[in-house]
């Protein structure tokens, strides 16, 4: 079994920033090969954030980009999202996804930590 587990979220100004944390950890049967953040508001759907791949390779929605870099940690299926200048439209709650390739990928969520900007 696969565990995610992210943490970091709060309470900010708009312009303030946060750092979110993410690992994978378990039984992994396989390899994480996508790590990415996904951001769900109240009434709205999941969105991919940002996403990182083996490699380093990242995508960004249009809508972070330049405002939040997602990076791998020192530790192993681990990442992190740094969030700097913060809107109000950021408020969300942020989900860690990591997708997990054997016999095809699987995907597996956090509970997902929320972040909170205000003007």
């Amino acid at each position: 079994q696969v565990q995610v587990a992210e943490s970091g979220g709060g309470s900010v100004q708009a312009g303030g920033s946060l750092r979110l944390s993410c690992a994978a950890s378990g039984s992994i049967d396989g390899f994480v090969g996508i790590m990415a953040w996904y951001r769900q508001a109240p009434g709205k759907q999941r969105d991919l954030v940002a996403r990182i791949i083996r490699g380093g390779s990242t995508n960004y929605a249009d809508s972070v980009r330049g405002r939040f870099t997602i990076s791998r940690g020192d530790a192993e299926n681990t990442v992190y999202l740094q969030m700097n200048s913060l809107k109000p439209e950021d408020t969300s709650v942020y989900y860690c996804n990591a997708v997990v390739f054997k016999m095809g990928p699987t995907n597996y969520w956090g509970q997902g930590t929320q972040v909170s900007v205000s003007s």
